[in-house]
């Protein structure tokens, strides 16, 4: 296994475990986010969190033992988040062992070193015949209600195409920071060059995506709810520019949040399809000038 650090890793009553990690939270000094300690203590929230996107780094050593590489070519990671951390609290990730290594579906969750439930869903590979986590979970949970943060955003609404690439210079920085440092995410990889890891991946395929929407949305703190990775033809390749498209699926509101689901997908040069993503984002009502009611003091 090419990792820096691969042990801790074991198969427990059928469920491949990983060792306690301390997930960083490398957004703390991003002042008015989700990730700063007085914006999320005003919002309800124990301090600033790590984004859901930092957990999906804990996963690769253990999907490298269920599933072997392919998975970076033709894999998937669906997530659903269920509590926040804070910086630096200890955590571990989990796959059930899977029956097969290839057209196979496994369980995958994230307990903080308490047992608090942080993220639940799946981890496949090829074409297991049954849907991911997130592919099979209703996205009309809640009436959709009034929007107004979203109001005018619509399922169907297509985000304008935008190019996106993640320099070396920056992985290389990120790497200094992951929970799991790979070999593979700065130097030469199986593929040639190196990948890009977890959440750099999400980056591309949410960041520029979302900011070409013109709604109400304006200065309101945002949250990851949900991820979906899926390697099509992968992995994606550090220093290589890709086309980012994409398209709302979904919108709504719960009693705390107006959120979005979204599609969105990364093209190479030729046109083929590299990777693609399924995201759950919210917005915090109480953190928006639009919810007097709820703002958050």
């Amino acid at each position: 296994m090419t990792t820096q650090e691969a042990s801790g890793i074991s198969l427990i009553d059928g469920v491949i475990t990983g060792p306690l990690r301390q997930s960083v939270n490398n957004s703390a000094t991003a002042k008015g986010s989700i990730h700063d300690d007085a914006t999320a203590s005003k919002l309800g929230f124990r301090g600033g969190t790590v984004a859901g996107s930092i957990h999906l780094e804990l996963f690769p050593p253990l999907i490298l033992q269920a599933f072997g590489r392919q998975w970076f070519e033709r894999g998937a990671i669906s997530m659903y988040f269920m509590n926040a951390t804070t910086d630096r609290e200890a955590v571990r990730a989990y796959i059930k062992q899977p029956a097969a290594t290839s057209d196979a579906q496994a369980e995958a969750w994230v307990l903080r070193d308490d047992g608090m439930q942080v993220a639940q869903g799946t981890i496949s590979v090829g074409n297991p015949g049954i849907p991911t986590a997130l592919l099979a979970r209703p996205l009309d949970r809640f009436e959709p209600g009034e929007l107004r943060m979203l109001s005018g955003i619509a399922a169907g609404r297509k985000f304008d195409p935008v190019r996106v690439s993640i320099p070396l210079e920056q992985q290389t920085e990120r790497q200094k920071v992951t929970t799991e440092p790979m070999d593979w995410y700065t130097g030469d990889s199986p593929w040639g060059g190196p990948i890009v890891m977890p959440a750099p991946m999400v980056q591309l395929l949410y960041a520029k995506s979302v900011q070409t929407l013109r709604g109400n949305i304006g200065q309101a703190v945002g949250l990851f709810g949900a991820i979906e990775l899926r390697n099509i033809n992968g992995p994606v390749m550090v220093g290589q520019e890709y086309t980012c498209t994409g398209e709302v699926i979904a919108v709504g509101q719960s009693p705390k949040t107006e959120y979005m689901w979204f599609e969105t997908g990364l093209d190479d040069g030729s046109g083929k399809r590299i990777a693609e993503m399924r995201m759950l984002l919210r917005w915090m009502k109480a953190s928006s000038p639009l919810y007097p009611e709820l703002r958050a003091q």
